[in-house]
């Protein structure tokens, strides 16, 4: 229970230690996803990782004040701000180019080409169908013979399959779409269907990309083609377009009027290149949701872990009894932290730590260690925040561990059953079992 108290306690202290923060405005953004990739491969490229961040999560977000559209009420949870960067952020990796050509789109890339080469290649605010059923004739559940006689009912076996399939198409062209998108496969002559009334089709696309098309351009997946409404016709997409990038097509819809879902282009010289692209991108969009989602930060360099020690020192003369160790305990444990930052670039512990410990005292609680020459300095100035909701999970973490640990300690503790019986009690026991 004193865990647990002195845990209600730090989470006191690091929330006094916090500072709220705007997540709408883009300087003071940048400036905290900087301090997630400054010690990355993708530094190097200035801001162009933490401007690829911001924006596409600021695109995705959802109930959130960075946003301020009316369609949030559509697609929120509950009523609940919800920012999924791993849903409805695609990152599309091409090898090929400079880095320096990565992008968010305002909408989606598919790495897909139409199904007819006659069909159009590209059309300003199409409307969208989207499919979850295939445009072929309907094969039989199991295996089906058929015995013909005639030839005459041969011919007419191929015409029904031809009539099915005619209805699925007229059905679709009653609604004059310019684009149909599926996730199963579209026959030859389904596609034939299709661009004579001048309707481009993409087949064999991945359910998830069909979520995110569904999500940016306002249209709804249609299970059976009977059940297509009007209202499932999506019409948010500015415009379709295919391109050919390197060997393989790439079809865009873009200019999306508020796409809740888009992709991000990533160019580089290689696909190694491009993997650690990808992975640094991923750790600045989790820092920008997490921002976004609790938009308050703590000093980086120690300074939030030191806040926090000498909060509980302060707080532990207070505590009466048995209860005030393990106080005294987690103040000294968090010290770890700024410690193993000053070992790390050489600098002398004890020195740098008592100095850290006098600031801190004094009621500096913004005070850190500085990483390269380990000093102790301002992290105002310095400009090291880290996310408040990362600071208190670690806490959180760490304590409930550790209360896990000593309440189940016998089992933990590790002996085994030769040091709990001595070498001669086993050598006796053996003639016993021997003899039994």
């Amino acid at each position: 229970s004193a865990f647990k108290r002195a845990l209600d306690d730090i989470l006191d202290i690091v929330d006094k230690t916090a500072k709220p923060v705007n997540s709408s405005d883009y300087n003071e953004m940048l400036n905290i996803v900087k301090t997630t990739v400054g010690t990355k491969y993708m530094s190097r490229w200035g801001n162009l990782i933490c401007d690829l961040a911001i924006k596409s999560t600021q695109t995705v977000a959802i109930g959130v004040a960075a946003s301020d559209n009316t369609e949030d009420e559509k697609y929120s949870v509950g009523g609940r701000a919800e920012i999924d960067i791993k849903r409805y952020i695609r990152v599309e990796k091409i090898p090929g180019g400079e880095v320096e050509q990565s992008t968010v789109l305002s909408g989606l890339l598919l790495n897909k080409d139409v199904v007819h080469p006659k069909m159009k290649r590209e059309m300003k605010n199409p409307r969208i169908v989207l499919l979850d059923c295939p445009l072929e004739y309907k094969k039989g559940e199991s295996q089906t013979n058929i015995e013909i006689q005639n030839e005459a009912d041969w011919n007419r076996i191929l015409q029904i399959e031809e009539e099915q399939i005619q209805q699925l198409c007229s059905r679709i062209i009653e609604f004059k779409p310019n684009l149909v998108i599926t996730e199963k496969g579209v026959s030859d002559l389904a596609a034939h269907f299709l661009m004579k009334a001048g309707i481009s089709a993409i087949r064999r696309i991945r359910k998830t990309d069909n979520n995110r098309i569904a999500r940016a351009t306002g249209a709804t997946i249609v299970n059976r083609v009977e059940d297509l409404r009007e209202n499932d016709i999506g019409t948010g997409c500015g415009t379709f377009k295919i391109e050919k990038i390197g060997d393989e097509y790439f079809t865009y819809l873009v200019d999306c009027e508020s796409p809740k879902a888009c992709s991000i282009v990533l160019r580089g010289p290689s696909k190694d290149i491009l993997q650690e692209m990808d992975r640094n991108l991923q750790d600045a969009m989790a820092v920008a949701r997490n921002v976004m989602l609790y938009p308050k930060l703590c000093p980086g360099g120690g300074a939030t872990e030191m806040a926090a020690s000498v909060g509980l020192k302060e707080r532990g003369k207070t505590v009466e009894g048995m209860q005030k160790w393990p106080y005294l305990a987690l103040a000294e444990a968090l010290e770890v932290i700024p410690r193993t930052l000053i070992q790390n670039c050489g600098g002398n512990a004890i020195k740098v730590l008592t100095d850290l410990r006098a600031h801190h005292a004094q009621g500096h609680t913004t005070y850190g260690v500085e990483g390269d020459q380990g000093i102790v300095i301002d992290m105002k100035d310095y400009g090291v925040w880290e996310p408040h909701a990362v600071k208190i999970q670690t806490f959180k973490t760490a304590i409930e561990s550790a209360c896990l640990l000593l309440r189940v300690d016998d089992i933990v503790s590790g002996v085994s059953s030769k040091q709990k019986h001595p070498q001669g009690e086993q050598q006796e026991a053996q003639p016993q079992m021997m003899g039994a």
